[in-house]
């Protein structure tokens, strides 16, 4: 096959979508001696897919389509006739921010989650009707929709009324090469080194969002910990700033615990392995996932976690985690005083959270996404 993959949703490689575009595209590559592939990628991009070059065609995208709205016009505007231009038998469109109309082959889309439908003022009102209304037609356009997770499949069944048998549950992987147990007094060392990190600490890694990712209210749980222990313990952001990060700086420099939180910005691929083996207790406290790799990557490094069950992270932490009721502080207040105090429950935690995280691999979800491609393809040419 022919198979077109749009990589422009990345944001430059810092979210969860870049997580999941690298490492599917990672694992195609045992595949591609059988198929073609051909990466829609803006220029200024490029280096962050030197790992497929050699083995994929790389197609570049000029910058000036970056933007928003100008990439959503690329994608209804030009993707189609590059698609056909290039004789494409399968075009992945790996975010439904960027869903086609037009069809030029067979589409096959990923859809993470419905966030729009679930939190309050998580994007401005154009992007949420656009997630609420336009998403909808342009889902109901394509050959094969996956979602990552059953929450997100049964949410594609009640807001876009789309029946399972065109939607196919392929679970997310993580990459146990990279996410795995390792010397955590040595993590621990270059933690302090490099992040000032030199007592116990949580761990919280997404993109600094207001409200969804509800890290106010996680500050808050921590100053009632803080108060009610008078711990050493710390508390760490990892992610950059985006949609009302404002917010979370000012609660964070509002804290009276202000000196005890550290705000570290992206973390880059080769040291967020290192930073979960350093951590103490991870900490998810969203309002809503698609999916959620952070907690399973910690898992994955042997690092207890405790979760919000929002959204599909019911499913995903199962019961590997200490799991809380995300808009209740004084409960997440708790849980951190819980686990602080207790090795032995940490412990338990961890060895649960490391077991959970072998349920979830990428090579078996490339193949799954292969023979959907597969499907799609044979399906229009009937």
């Amino acid at each position: 096959m022919k198979i077109g993959f749009s990589t422009s949703v990345i944001q430059r490689g810092k979210t969860g979508v870049a997580q999941y575009v690298f490492a599917l595209l990672r694992a195609f590559l045992p595949h591609a001696a059988k198929h073609q592939f051909y990466l829609f990628v803006l220029e200024e991009d490029r280096p962050l897919f030197d790992f497929a070059k050699e083995a994929m065609t790389l197609v570049s995208v000029p910058e000036q389509y970056r933007p928003a709205v100008k990439n959503v016009l690329w994608h209804q505007t030009r993707l189609p006739g590059l698609a056909r231009s290039l004789g494409l038998d399968v075009l992945h469109i790996p975010s439904y921010r960027r869903l086609l109309w037009r069809k030029p082959c067979a589409l096959v889309a990923t859809i993470h989650d419905l966030a729009p439908f679930h939190v309050t003022g998580k994007y401005d009102w154009k992007r949420m009707i656009y997630g609420r209304v336009i998403v909808k037609r342009l889902a109901a356009r394509q050959d094969e929709i996956i979602a990552v997770s059953e929450n997100t499949a049964r949410d594609l069944g009640t807001y876009f009324g789309l029946g399972r048998e065109r939607v196919n549950v392929i679970w997310n992987g993580i990459d146990h090469q990279r996410f795995q147990p390792g010397d955590a007094l040595a993590a621990k060392a270059e933690a302090a080194r490099r992040w000032q990190l030199n007592q116990p600490f949580f761990l919280y890694v997404s993109r600094l969002e207001h409200p969804g990712k509800n890290h106010v209210r996680l500050i808050e749980a921590f100053n009632r910990f803080k108060a009610d222990t008078r711990s050493p313990w710390l508390l760490a952001f990892g992610g950059s700033d985006w949609h009302g990060a404002e917010a979370i700086h000012a609660a964070a420099k509002a804290s009276p615990y202000a000196a005890d939180i550290r705000l570290l910005g992206f973390v880059d691929d080769p040291s967020l392995p290192l930073l979960y083996r350093a951590t103490d207790v991870f900490v998810y406290p969203s309002l809503f996932e698609g999916f959620g790799f952070p907690p399973i990557e910690a898992m994955a490094c042997g690092c207890p976690v405790i979760s919000s069950t929002r959204g599909s992270l019911r499913d995903v932490v199962a019961d590997a985690a200490l799991t809380i009721d995300p808009e209740n502080p004084a409960e997440m207040a708790a849980a951190l005083g819980r686990l602080a105090a207790s090795g032995a429950e940490r412990e338990a935690w961890r060895a649960a959270g490391f077991r959970n995280a072998q349920r979830f691999d990428w090579g078996q979800n490339a193949e799954q996404t292969l023979a959907l491609y597969e499907r799609a393809w044979q399906r229009g040419k009937s």
